[in-house]
């Protein structure tokens, strides 16, 4: 394997063996330990001094199901921490299996150049002139892409958003069918892109190699157990497949912690015409695919491919946290127009959750009516275009919520909060707190937990050591390049067993019954110092102030976690 630097300002592309330091490391354990190692805390997000860091996850590449998991990783620009966003789709196992375990890209291009890096079947990397694209929106720019160097490469693109260097940009990354509606989201690691002048990365997926493995027969044996736990979890093994992650909406607004409204509400009146049941019988009806495999080497097929009441494309996954921002979140109830809201959004490049929030802000201020689906697109079009308005949502939640004078906007370290509210699932309260990225669900999301009925979501009790083990388990399996849905069977004995011999056979080094928990640990340790070098205090693993006095209908509960509690999340 080896490492590929790309430096923006030179033109210069260098080559190297991974660096030992990194060896053993491979998706969000590399990124987060290589910006602690190499970006100064307390440097410009969107200066020269940043790196990004493309990097598959340790697993990716390997014959095992589930592994395309692709890590970004930088100082975000949308938080001042440093911040790993996680995109599917074919890329990590493209260059996974080039060889290639990480790209970082340093410095920046001259103001007026934009570049993008194209990598070959042998996995030669060159950069390529990308001032013709300027502008242009992701699904013009990977047919595009697709014409000069052919359909079998795998992209990984900014839009409009991206270069104007926005927070709530995303980096869109082409699906298994090649269309860029795979997003790294969170976090605006979009704008860092854009900053450095780099428009997309196309890589080439004919000549492929194999990920070396120290010992193949062991990987097979144990990657059969693997996706035989995974296929007996019912939400991994029947619920995804069935209704992907919209299955969610129905349960999570009975448990009254669907926030609506810009989270006024906790359950949304018009939940039944966004439910996951309603979608996929709309897809089916339409000719659609409501289970479809949008990610190499998936098994469980979560994906989904809306279609128009005339059979034609338009987008590909609608998936439930979209369907919360761009639907319940600021009122709309519209299947049809939540479904062209989120094509909007990977055309253009920006994160869904942050731009339903930054409108559900603006909407609860009075500037447009709650429902006005309209309004929201009229919003993301002025992001692309970058008008004064466009830049103040194209800023994030907190922008809006500053211009409006709304002091209810739902962000932790100016990341917004997902679609569970805290008050109605209190170890969201945690994660969202102390994540080391702001608000993030996929940091330790709890509702599997709640809804199983090992946790009570209205009180404290237990949420804390919850919320820790989970944020550890996650960081773990976020180095591995597995999805996050594989983590109900990785929860069970058998699954944990056969990962650990797993990744024994990866890379021959033996592992202990703690070896999940310490890679953990070490990433989030790595990521909290990151964050108290860039100043960063316990007074920040906050929520606002909102959570903790205005009670959540119909519950009627507020956010019961106090800052001793929340200060004690990562006892170590």
């Amino acid at each position: 394997m080896k490492f590929i630097r790309i430096n923006l300002e030179t033109g210069k592309v260098t080559e190297g063996e991974v660096p030992e330091a990194y060896c053993e490391w491979g998706g969000r354990g590399l990124t987060s330990l290589l910006i602690r190692a190499e970006v100064p805390p307390t440097c410009d997000p969107l200066g020269p001094e940043n790196k990004l860091v493309f990097a598959p996850g340790l697993l990716s590449g390997t014959p095992l199901a589930n592994t395309s998991r692709i890590s970004v990783g930088a100082k975000s620009p949308l938080t001042g921490t440093i911040k790993e966003s996680n995109a599917g789709g074919t890329m990590a196992d493209d260059l996974a299996r080039l060889g290639i375990a990480a790209l970082v890209f340093e410095g920046k291009a001259a103001a007026d150049r934009l570049w993008y890096l194209h990598i070959d079947g042998q996995g030669k990397a060159r950069l390529h002139p990308a001032d013709p694209y300027r502008g242009w929106r992701t699904y013009a720019l990977v047919e595009e892409f697709h014409r000069i160097h052919g359909k079998g490469h795998s992209i990984m693109a900014i839009g409009p958003a991206g270069e104007r260097c926005f927070p709530v940009a995303s980096i869109q990354a082409t699906d298994i069918d090649g269309r860029p509606c795979r997003a790294a989201g969170r976090g605006g690691l979009g704008a860092v892109m854009g900053s450095k002048g780099l428009k997309a990365l196309v890589v080439d997926q004919r000549g492929k190699g194999s990920v070396p493995l120290a010992d193949a027969e062991a990987f097979k044996d144990a990657a059969s157990r693997f996706v035989r736990a995974v296929r007996a979890v019912p939400h991994s093994g029947q619920v995804l497949p069935k209704y992907g992650t919209a299955g969610l909406v129905a349960p999570v607004n009975a448990m009254g912690a669907f926030p609506s409204f810009n989270a006024r509400k906790g359950v949304f009146d018009e939940w039944e015409k966004i439910s996951g049941e309603t979608l996929a019988r709309t897809i089916e009806e339409r000719g659609g695919n409501p289970s479809h495999m949008g990610c190499a080497r998936c098994i469980i097929h979560c994906s989904n491919e809306y279609v128009d009441d005339r059979g034609r494309y338009v987008t590909s996954s609608l998936e439930y946290e979209t369907l919360w921002a761009l639907g319940g979140m600021i009122g709309n109830g519209d299947l049809d127009s939540i479904a062209r809201l989120d094509f909007l959004c990977d055309d253009i490049g920006v994160d869904t959750i942050s731009t339903g929030v930054a409108v559900a802000v603006a909407m609860d201020a009075g500037y447009r009516a709650f429902g006005d689906w309209r309004a929201a697109a009229e919003i993301v079009e002025e992001i692309a275009r970058g008008t004064e308005m466009g830049s103040i949502f194209g800023n994030g939640p907190v922008a809006v919520g500053r211009h409006f004078q709304n002091p209810r906007v739902p962000v932790v370290k100016g990341q917004s909060i997902s679609a569970y509210d805290p008050r109605a699932l209190q170890g969201n309260a945690v994660t969202y707190a102390t994540s080391p990225m702001g608000a993030d669900h996929t940091a330790g999301n709890l509702v599997g937990p709640s809804m199983a009925g090992k946790l009570d979501p209205l009180k404290a009790e237990g949420q804390v050591e919850a919320s820790r083990n989970a944020q550890i388990r996650v960081a773990a399996i976020d180095a591995t390049g597995l999805c996050v849905f594989v983590m109900g069977a990785v929860n069970t004995p058998e699954g944990e067993e056969a990962l650990l011999r797993i990744l024994e056979a990866r890379s021959g080094t033996r592992l202990g019954p703690e070896g999940l928990r310490e890679m953990g640990v070490r990433i989030l340790k790595a990521e909290r110092e990151f964050n108290r070098l860039a100043g960063f205090t316990p007074e920040d693993d906050r929520l606002p102030e909102f959570f903790y006095k205005e009670p959540l209908p119909p519950h009627n509960q507020v956010v019961l976690i106090g800052p001793k509690e929340l200060d004690s999340t990562f006892d170590f």
